[in-house]
């Protein structure tokens, strides 16, 4: 019986080299209006050849944050709800496939008859005789079914479900990059309250010796109690900073733990021990800079690029519903009182059938022209995400540049502050300087040190989001266990 199934099947698969819809073509750089270069200058970036843009936050040279980025990278949970909807895509696919191939069915059932039995039987021998007492009868039936692919339908699903596979792996890919720029932006954050931290107790030291120097002159009578009182007030604003700074610091921190994967506070210890270091910083990687290269790294230009491709290939699954369809089943059983006579005795058939169209009120070539819709809005999407690439990628490269100069021009500012500050110190205690110039120095100082922390983590955050934008951080990734396994569950 499978043996004549599989024969009727045979001339199908030649018959089923058709497949209706178009054929997905992917579009190049050209298509895309892809430039040859990014427009922004480079000139005060310095090009680093041997930043590792799989491992890029190597390069910023901090222990921690290397820890941090790669333990996020094995626990982060959004990674880990990805790695689930890539292995769902695997499923579906398999799923998709199986559409392809015949599907085999076996039943049987045994009866059993106790006491006397007043059947009629015929013997081996052709006689007829009846029968009394426990009688045990089998039945066993073998069944499948073929439905041939005449016009592609099956496989421009499959087509499909492959690019929707394809596109929960950049989906992934997307979530791993994202969340290595959201650990090192966090990481950034915290380590720039740390700083701001030590800036203002830093300050708060310096003007306790200001209003120190004021007291004393107050009570020499040389100078009225107002230029006390404003020092007080100068030092009480800048203590006021303080608890916000701490909680900027723990939000921060606390957002770490999260993105790890762990509770708040499990990664402030880390943190608290990098205290003593520079906000740390790293070289941009000009050399990959290059527009083309830059689209074909970034992983939601390759998500949109897929999902683009699915959406054409279900243009062609509503075309075949056009067309005629033909299925084959087949069929046998038997019954007797040993499973050897069942068999024996078995008689099959096969059937095929043909199905077509003729009038369904529009319906199927409203769901073809509803189809090509989708895929011309995800055409749409696909310009659009290459366009936002390039966009994220022209900034970056700017907000380098911008980071680095303003940065140099703000540690003159930083240092010129500093020394009008013991400058008018030594004027106002000498009595050769009012105390307002004094308080001047004291708020530009105030500024400057606020104003150079900020320069130094606007660098690092600019060159972590240059980082992004190539399409860095990714590529070294570990897949995720929920990719080939289910997640524990309490």
């Amino acid at each position: 019986m499978f043996r004549k199934l599989a024969l009727s099947c045979a001339p199908l698969a030649l018959l089923a080299a058709c497949t209706v819809g178009p054929d997905y073509q992917a579009l190049g750089p050209a298509e895309l209006g892809v430039p040859a270069r990014f427009s922004a200058a480079a000139a005060d970036i310095v090009a680093a050849d041997q930043v590792d843009l799989a491992r890029w936050w190597r390069a910023f040279d901090d222990p921690t944050l290397t820890e941090l980025v790669e333990r996020g990278l094995a626990a982060n949970l959004d990674i880990s709800q990805a790695g689930s909807r890539l292995r769902q895509a695997r499923a579906s696919l398999r799923g998709t496939r199986g559409g392809l191939y015949p599907t085999l069915g076996v039943g049987g059932s045994a009866s059993r008859t106790i006491g006397r039995s007043d059947g009629v039987f015929v013997d081996d021998n052709g006689e007829i005789t009846t029968t009394e007492g426990d009688q045990t009868r089998y039945q066993v039936g073998f069944d499948a079914a073929y439905e041939a692919d005449l016009f592609g339908g099956t496989r421009r699903s499959i087509e499909a479900a492959r690019a929707d596979l394809q596109a929960s792996e950049a989906s992934l890919r997307s979530t791993q990059l994202t969340i290595a720029s959201e650990i090192a932006l966090s990481y950034i954050d915290a380590r720039f309250a740390q700083v701001q931290l030590q800036v203002a107790r830093d300050n708060l030291a310096s003007l306790d010796e200001t209003v120190q120097i004021v007291d004393w002159r107050v009570q020499a009578g040389l100078v009225g109690s107002l230029d006390l009182e404003q020092a007080r007030q100068l030092r009480a604003q800048t203590a006021g900073a303080v608890p916000s700074l701490e909680a900027a610091y723990t939000s921060a921190v606390n957002r770490l733990a999260v993105l790890l994967g762990e509770t708040p506070g499990a990664v402030t210890p880390l943190v608290d021990a990098a205290a003593t270091r520079e906000i740390p910083l790293a070289p941009p990687a000009l050399s990959a800079a290059i527009p083309a290269d830059v689209l074909r790294r970034r992983p939601d230009v390759s998500l949109a690029e897929r999902n683009l491709a699915a959406e054409t290939a279900r243009i062609g699954v509503q075309t075949a519903q056009l067309y005629p369809a033909l299925r084959l089943s087949g069929s046998f059983g038997g019954s007797g009182l040993s499973i050897g006579d069942s068999i024996d005795t078995s008689i099959g058939n096969l059937i095929a059938s043909i199905s077509a169209p003729i009038f369904q009120g529009g319906q199927i070539r409203a769901a073809i022209e509803g189809q090509r819709a989708s895929t011309d809005a995800a055409l749409a999407n696909y310009r659009q995400t290459v366009l936002l690439a390039l966009e994220e990628t022209e900034n970056a490269l700017t907000q380098v540049a911008a980071a680095e100069r303003r940065e140099r021009e703000v540690l003159v500012a930083d240092e010129a502050s500093r020394n009008a500050v013991l400058l008018a110190r030594a004027q106002y205690r000498a009595g050769l300087l009012d105390f307002q110039s004094l308080l001047d120095s004291e708020r530009s100082l105030l500024s400057s040190g606020e104003s150079r922390v900020g320069a130094r983590a606007d660098r690092a955050v600019a060159v972590i989001q240059l980082y992004k934008a190539l399409g860095g951080g990714w590529q070294a990734a570990p897949l995720p266990a929920s990719v080939t396994s289910s997640a524990a569950r309490p």
